[in-house]
């Protein structure tokens, strides 16, 4: 019975943040978040302005060899516009959004944390089972309305380094653990649960705690928050424990 109730309370939990993002607006489509959508949208606008820049460079050069020259005449008509066409490929290809690695996540301001961890998220989700997808979607929904409490949040408080360790260390460890073990041997039971049945588990609980933590932010509660995010080892660690086992 308690195992169909918490399975019960994070449908609704689901529900309620789908309606939320769907009445925000929605996100972006390829983005688990508003914030690594905003973070892809800048790359996007910078790499734009490069190529614009690019492109006035070659058309300034091409007007000044005509002045010097007294015309380009065809064949310099042709190879200025070859070389916007080259500029235009080669900025809006290059260079590719970098995406964080595990490493750098707990790096950096709390503040651009969730639009890093999300943007990692993202590049993890094709390795994930369906059902950790879907609560990987719905942990991007969380980690905006978390962003929005750490937008207020001094940097050296207590609390965030608990939210630095909670989004930059737990959440991502688990996902790289469980990515760690060999494709073939994540649906293999081991010890009652499979590593993709650990995985979803535990997302589910990590979703559970940023919501908690979520509204301890927005409440002020910040000591209690403290508290209770001493004890993420112990809930999430034999799930990490279980998938290094496989690994093995």
């Amino acid at each position: 019975m308690a195992g169909e109730a918490q399975q019960s309370d994070l449908i609704l939990r689901q529900a309620r943040q789908s309606l939320a993002g769907q009445q925000a607006g929605g996100r972006r489509a390829g983005s688990i978040g508003r914030r690594s959508a905003a973070l892809k949208r800048e790359h996007t606008m910078r790499k734009a302005l490069r190529a614009v820049l690019a492109l006035g460079a070659i058309i300034f050069a091409a007007m000044v060899a005509g002045l010097i020259l007294d015309g380009i005449g065809w064949t310099g008509v042709i190879m200025t516009m070859l070389a916007m066409v080259v500029a235009l490929g080669v900025f809006s290809n290059y260079p590719k959004l970098k995406v964080p690695t595990l490493e750098s996540l707990g790096q950096g301001d709390t503040r651009s944390l969730v639009g890093r961890t999300e943007l990692w998220l993202e590049r993890q989700r094709p390795a994930l089972p369906a059902p950790a997808v879907q609560l990987v979607d719905q942990i991007g929904l969380q980690l905006d309305a978390l962003g929005q409490q750490l937008d207020g949040l001094d940097e050296a408080a207590p609390a965030a380094r608990e939210v630095r360790k909670l989004v930059g260390e737990h959440l991502p460890g688990l996902v790289s653990s469980y990515t760690s073990i060999p494709r073939h041997l994540r649906g293999e039971a081991s010890g009652g649960a499979s590593p993709d049945q650990h995985l979803t588990e535990s997302l589910g609980k990590i979703s559970g705690e940023i919501d908690s933590v979520t509204r301890q932010l927005a409440s002020g509660a910040i000591d209690n928050l403290a508290i209770q995010t001493r004890y993420l080892d112990y809930k999430y660690g034999n799930a990490l424990e279980d998938g290094t086992k496989v690994a093995e």
